[in-house]
């Protein structure tokens, strides 16, 4: 008896879990060193190698040819907020436990729900206010500022989710026609000048042992392993069904964060972490139904203007 073949939603959201596990283990590899090596110089070593990886797979699709296309303002912007994200995720990667780190990343689309509202002025209803107005009071029992166990670099780990938002209204601006793999090469080539700039300039470039280059080669393959997958889980199956599996990154975290760097979250930070992903996935939810309300206004006013014209033809 034959099986039946997954839906394309189902394929989808276990590509989206892919990626994310290829995100977060990562993180895992490039945590693992320990701050032996500088972040400019780990955004310089792991973005040569992933920039080789991504060549190679647009020179297979033959893509090479449009390389010129990436000669956009945006791409330029995208690419610049990529690097800082970067720059300060890596810096809070040494100093703060595996899974806070992830937690509140979880509060990134939130905070790309806020800046389109802002700054794309895309309609936001005073229930999704509110949700993102809970959804940040959760970041901030995560942080938990003034408290015993707070910690400076987790206001830096915020800052870094903004400049990641950042790079996502970027995203939302960029021509519809432009591959997204020409996007990645695009951010991994800017990351990898940028870190050899930062390097050169702080003095901090370290003899990379055979280890550590093993380390940093397979943090980029992973990383390569969560484009890849993310980009297959957003053409597949549909973005309202598909975008809630993100959240999946925080159990990935917690559980390397146990296995591998005996870390377990704190109570705060689980209550933290559940009230920014129950907001985050009712922001979802309210724009699934606005969308839907807009196709379905857009229908009707198109069926309007269909029977009108018939009828003045008959007329």
């Amino acid at each position: 008896m034959s099986q039946a073949p997954l839906s394309a939603n189902v394929k989808a959201s276990l590509y989206m879990m892919l990626s994310m596990m290829g995100f977060v283990v990562n993180d895992m590899f490039v945590k693992s060193l320990d701050g032996a090596l500088s972040v400019g110089q780990i955004m310089a070593v792991r973005g040569v190698m992933l920039s080789a990886l991504l060549i190679v797979v647009i020179w297979q699709q033959g893509l090479i040819k449009r390389i010129n296309e990436l000669l956009n303002i945006t791409v330029a912007l995208r690419s610049v907020m990529e690097v800082c994200a970067t720059l300060t995720f890596l810096y809070c990667l040494q100093l703060l436990p595996f899974a806070t780190i992830s937690a509140i990343l979880q509060a990134l689309p939130l905070s790309v729900a806020l800046g389109a509202a802002i700054f794309l002025g895309e309609p936001v209803g005073w229930r999704r206010w509110i949700a993102i107005a809970i959804g940040f009071c959760g970041v901030l029992v995560i942080i938990r500022p003034g408290l015993e166990g707070f910690n400076t670099a987790s206001l830096i780990m915020l800052l870094s989710v903004g400049f990641a938002a950042a790079r996502d209204l970027f995203t939302r601006k960029l021509p519809s026609q432009l591959p997204s793999l020409l996007v990645s090469v695009a951010t991994a080539t800017v990351i990898t000048i940028a870190g050899s700039i930062i390097a050169t300039a702080q003095g901090d470039w370290q003899p990379v042992t055979t280890g550590q280059l093993g380390t940093l080669l397979m943090a980029a393959f992973f990383l390569f392993f969560g484009y890849q997958f993310i980009v297959m889980a957003m053409r597949s199956g549909e973005v309202a069904y598909v975008v809630p599996f993100r959240y999946t990154s925080l159990l990935w975290a917690i559980a390397l964060g146990y296995f591998i760097f005996a870390e377990v979250p704190d109570l705060l930070t689980v209550i933290g972490s559940g009230i920014v992903i129950a907001t985050g996935l009712f922001t979802l939810y309210r724009e699934m139904i606005n969308n839907r309300r807009t196709v379905t206004s857009t229908a009707l006013n198109s069926g309007d203007n269909a029977w009108n014209e018939r009828h003045h033809k008959d007329e």
